[in-house]
C-alpha cells in the first residue's frame, strides 16, 4: 500500500462556507487525504429522524475534498470519542452500549442503513474519493467484543463498502487485543516516541504496514485548566520520524474546529478514565497547523517542510484575511429566563420524583425543577442533589441562594418559614462523557432532591432545549432573579471572522444571528469564542448572551481581532502529569 499522507478535519466543526478555504490549506501543506469522523448524535437527533444538510452535509464535505485533489478517510463510528457530546452517541439509547446486545445493535444498523450508502457512492472503487473506512473507533479503550465488531465489520462490507476497512487503537496490549479484527488492518494512534509504538503494532499485527491513524500534533482543553500547545519543531521532528519509518500518517488534527453549541463532549479523570467530571472547552482549535480559524501557524510551515522531503508541494497558500476591528457590542435588553418559561419550555412536566434530561425527551440544554419545601423548619439542614449533572442554581422564593456542582459543591444550607418555602433548581447539562466506562451517563438531576435526608416529591419540571431563541418575548417587563438573557447589535461594515470576549461575565452560551457558538466560562483557559465571517452579515447583527451566575456592571462585549485561548502549558508537560 503507498505511503497515505492524510490530516484530520470535522466538517461539523467548521461551517461549510468555509470548508473550500480549510481543505484548500489542507491539500497546500502537502497533505493528499483528509480524515473525518461521523457524529451519530448529530446525524439522528431522535430515533428514526435523520439529518444530512448543513454542518450534516457529509457528503458535500466529501465533494468539496475532491475538489480539492483530496482523498478522504472516514470513520462512522457509531462511537468517535472526538470530544464531542457522548462520544457521537445519540442520548436517547437505552444501553447497554457498543456492544452485541440487540438494544445497541437495532438502532445502529437503521444509522447505518442510512449513512454507509452515502459514504459507498463516494468511494475511489466508484470513482470518488473515499479510500478507507474505520469499524468502530479506539474500542481496545472500552471493551473487548469480538462479535460486535464483526457485526459492524460484516455490516459496512453488507452495505457496500468495499475499500480498506481498519480499526485504530493505542499501541498496547490491552488495545490492541481488544480492539482489533482477525483480516482486518490495524492502526495505531500516539503522539510521540513513533519508532516504540509502531514496534508495539507490529510485534501484533506483523504483516500490517505502520500507520499512525491519530497522529496527536496538539491537545484539546478542559474548563478550569490551561491550554495545550505543542512545539511546531517538536511535533514536525515526530512527523518526520513516522514517515522515515516507512510509515503512513493522519495529523489529529490538522484543520482546527469548534464545538458549537451543545456539542462539547468531556472527560472524567483518573487513571481509569471514571474520576471526577472534566468538561471540554468551546474552541476545538487542538493548537492544529491551520487552526480554529483558519490561520497558518508556525506549524503548518513546519510541517510542509518536512512533508516536501517525502511528496511533490502543491504552491504554498495564503494566510487568512483581516478579521473585524476591535470594537464593543453594548448588551442593553434584559430578559430573565424565569420569565420567559412560556416561550421557552417544551411542556412543564408534573412528577412525584424528579426526572433526568433522557427521560424528559431533552438531550441538552437546561431544565427547571420546582417544588415546595414543607415548614417551618428554624434550623439551617443541607438541600442537596444526588446525580448533579451537571450544575444547578438554587433559588429559595425567587432568590438566588448558591450553585450547586458536580463533583465540586454538592450542598446549600436551607432553613424555611412556618408556610414552607419555594424552591426552584435551574439545571444545567454540561457535555456528556466521551471516553471511557462513563460515555451514555445522564444529564440532569439522576437520584432526586434530599432536605438533609428527606428527599423531595411533587415536581413541576419545564425541560428547555435552548434550540431555537427566537419566540424570545424582548420588550416584556421581566423581574425575575437567576440566569437572564441580554441582547445587543454588532454593527460591521464589512463581513469577516472575529472574535468575542465577555470580560465580567461569569458563565453562560452565546448566540450570533440565532446560531449558538457555545458555552463561555471565566473559569478558562479559553477567553475568545470565534466568530465565523458567513455568520455575519453588513449592518447589525443580533448577539444575544444567557449569562447564567452574575452580570457585570457593564453588560458589554467586546469583538477582538485575535483569538485568546488562555495561559497556556506544553504537550510534553500535560503528558507528564497523565504518566
Amino acid at each position: 500500500m503507498t505511503t497515505v499522507l492524510s490530516g484530520a478535519m470535522h466538517y461539523f466543526r467548521t461551517l461549510p462556507q468555509q470548508w473550500p478555504d480549510r481543505l484548500g490549506k489542507l491539500r497546500a501543506m502537502g497533505l493528499d487525504t483528509v480524515e473525518t469522523y461521523v457524529p451519530w448524535n448529530l446525524h439522528e437527533p431522535r430515533p428514526g429522524e435523520f439529518v444530512f444538510d448543513g454542518l450534516a452535509d457529509l457528503e458535500g464535505f466529501l465533494l468539496a475534498a475532491a475538489e480539492a485533489d483530496l482523498r478522504a478517510i472516514v470513520r462512522p463510528g457509531p462511537y468517535i470519542c472526538a470530544e464531542w457530546e457522548n462520544g457521537g452517541l445519540p442520548a436517547w439509547l437505552p444501553g447497554p452500549l457498543r456492544c452485541h446486545d440487540p438494544r445497541f445493535l437495532e438502532p445502529v444498523d437503521r444509522f447505518f442503513d442510512e449513512l454507509i450508502p452515502r459514504i459507498a457512492r463516494h468511494q475511489v472503487t466508484r470513482g470518488g474519493n473515499v479510500c478507507m473506512v474505520q469499524v468502530e473507533n479506539e474500542y481496545g479503550s472500552y471493551g473487548s467484543d469480538p462479535a460486535y465488531l464483526r457485526h459492524l465489520a460484516d455490516g459496512l462490507t453488507a452495505r457496500g463498502i468495499d475499500v480498506p476497512l481498519f480499526t485504530s487503537d493505542g499501541a498496547s496490549d490491552l488495545m490492541l487485543t481488544g480492539g482489533t479484527v482477525p483480516g482486518i488492518r490495524a492502526t495505531a494512534n500516539f503522539g510521540r516516541r513513533a519508532a516504540e509504538q509502531f514496534a508495539e503494532l507490529a510485534r501484533h499485527r506483523p504483516g500490517d504496514e505502520p500507520f499512525c491513524m491519530e497522529f496527536w500534533n496538539g491537545w484539546f482543553d478542559h474548563w478550569g485548566d490551561q491550554h495545550t500547545t505543542r512545539d511546531a519543531a517538536d511535533a514536525a521532528a515526530t512527523l518526520e520520524e513516522i514517515l522515515s519509518l516507512g510509515g503512513s500518517v493522519n495529523l489529529y488534527m490538522a484543520v482546527g474546529g469548534t464545538n458549537f453549541g451543545f456539542t462539547a463532549g468531556a472527560n472524567a479523570g483518573g487513571p481509569h478514565a471514571d474520576g471526577a467530571y472534566e468538561p471540554t472547552v468551546t474552541s476545538y482549535d487542538y493548537d492544529a497547523p491551520i487552526s480554529e480559524s483558519g490561520a497558518l501557524t508556525p506549524k503548518f510551515w513546519a510541517y510542509r517542510e518536512v512533508l516536501g522531503r517525502h511528496t511533490d508541494l502543491p504552491p504554498a497558500p495564503a494566510d487568512r484575511p483581516s478579521t473585524l476591528p476591535r470594537g464593543r457590542v453594548e448588551l442593553t435588553e434584559r430578559l430573565a429566563l424565569l420569565d420567559c418559561l412560556d416561550v421557552l419550555s417544551s411542556g412543564t412536566v408534573r412528577s412525584a420524583a424528579t426526572r433526568t434530561f433522557e427521560e424528559l425527551g431533552q438531550p441538552y440544554g437546561l431544565a427547571v425543577y420546582r417544588t415546595r419545601v414543607p415548614g417551618p423548619r428554624g434550623e439551617e439542614l443541607p438541600l442537596r442533589v444526588k446525580g448533579l449533572h451537571d450544575r444547578a442554581h438554587v433559588l429559595v422564593d425567587g432568590l438566588p441562594v448558591g450553585v450547586l456542582e458536580r463533583d465540586r459543591v454538592t450542598s446549600v444550607p436551607l432553613k424555611t418559614g412556618p408556610e414552607g418555602a419555594e424552591l426552584t433548581l435551574v439545571v444545567e447539562a454540561m457535555g456528556r462523557v466521551n471516553y471511557g466506562p462513563l460515555t451514555g451517563e445522564r444529564k440532569g438531576i439522576l437520584d432526586g432532591v434530599l432536605h438533609e435526608r428527606q428527599y423531595l416529591f411533587g415536581w413541576e419540571i419545564d425541560p428547555l432545549p435552548l434550540s431555537d431563541l427566537s419566540p424570545l418575548p424582548w420588550g416584556r417587563a421581566t423581574s425575575a432573579a437567576g440566569p437572564s438573557f441580554h441582547r445587543g447589535v454588532l454593527h460591521v461594515e464589512e463581513v469577516r471572522d472575529g472574535f468575542l470576549a465577555l470580560p465580567g461575565w461569569v458563565k453562560g452560551h452565546v448566540w450570533v444571528n440565532g446560531f449558538h457558538l457555545g458555552r463561555y466560562w471565566d473559569r478558562g483557559p479559553q477567553v475568545t469564542l470565534y466568530v465565523p465571517g458567513p455568520l455575519l452579515r453588513e449592518g447589525g447583527n443580533e448577539i444575544v448572551v444567557l449569562e447564567l451566575d452574575a452580570v457585570p456592571g457593564e453588560p458589554v462585549a467586546e469583538i477582538r481581532p485575535e483569538p485568546d485561548l488562555g495561559p497556556s502549558r506544553t504537550y510534553d508537560s500535560w503528558f507528564a502529569e497523565e504518566d
